[in-house]
């Protein structure tokens, strides 16, 4: 499998709404590209351990067959359609993918 999880961090000034919007597009755009799995996001569990980084806003965790379908989600209409959406008020993304054993 192919994991690719995205951690955002919001700009300043965002309207508390756009966490909302991103979490919910999250689901309602990038789930109906053909070959996720599997796909959750959410805000920070906010676990008070050193180790734990709970800076970033929102987190985005897919899971896809095998890197042909990471490069189908990359370039799928509905995960552009997401970006457009949503990318003004992001002040960075980090994305770390790996597959399985």
């Amino acid at each position: 499998m192919f994991i690719h999880h995205v951690y955002f961090w919001m700009k300043a000034g965002a309207p508390a709404s756009a966490t909302d919007q991103l979490i919910d597009d999250c689901l309602a755009y990038l789930g109906k590209v053909p070959g996720v799995r599997q796909i959750s996001a959410g805000r920070p569990a906010m676990t008070p351990r050193e180790v734990v980084d709970n800076s970033y806003g929102v987190a985005l965790a897919v899971t896809l067959d095998d890197v042909a379908g990471h490069e189908v989600y990359q370039v799928h209409d509905l995960h552009l359609q997401f970006i457009a959406r949503n990318k003004q008020n992001w002040d960075h993304v980090k994305i770390y993918d790996y597959i399985t054993k």
